[in-house]
């Protein structure tokens, strides 16, 4: 049975309620990062992604989406920019689509004339499997912030310069 894959480089109307309900399945995030996900999502749908600054790469399986990168310039910066969201359906992580919606968004980010791409995530426990993940493919943490989101939970800052790669 042949099963039809494919990235896409925007979000299409309604698709507010999908990332959303892609960004819960992880079971990491909070209701309010869940929320922020899809004001994201709704905002990128209803000005464009260059009027909102939120761009998107979108994984489909059998044309279901199952992960996406959200990302976008840095106000005030020339060639930086941030990965806001790296988002797999649960049940699909450690398949390699994560590195392949990296792929894609730091192609996308470099045409664009990108040349660093920033990353921030959490300290806690539950987020250990995403910072190894950033290191793997070539993120290097760049700083950490002490209970930036609560006491004993820091943020922690990764970078990756697209010159070198």
């Amino acid at each position: 049975m042949n099963q039809l894959i494919k990235l896409r480089f925007s979000l299409v109307p309604g698709e507010e309620r999908t990332i959303e309900e892609i960004t819960a399945s992880v079971g990491v995030f909070s209701a309010e990062e869940v929320a922020i996900a899809a004001e994201l999502a709704k905002e990128s749908v209803a000005k464009g992604p260059e009027q909102s600054g939120y761009h998107y790469v979108v994984y489909e399986h059998d044309s279901k989406v199952i992960g996406y990168t959200c990302f976008g310039p840095i106000p005030c910066t020339r060639h930086s920019y941030d990965l806001y969201w790296i988002v797999v359906l649960h049940e699909f992580h450690g398949g390699g689509i994560g590195k392949k919606l990296i792929a894609a968004t730091e192609k996308l980010i470099h045409e664009r004339g990108g040349k660093k791409i920033y990353v921030e995530t959490s300290s806690r426990e539950p987020y250990l499997a995403t910072r190894q993940f950033y290191e793997k493919i070539g993120y290097t943490q760049e700083a950490v912030f002490k209970d930036f989101y609560d006491d004993g939970d820091d943020k922690v800052v990764y970078v990756k310069d697209l010159l070198l790669v």
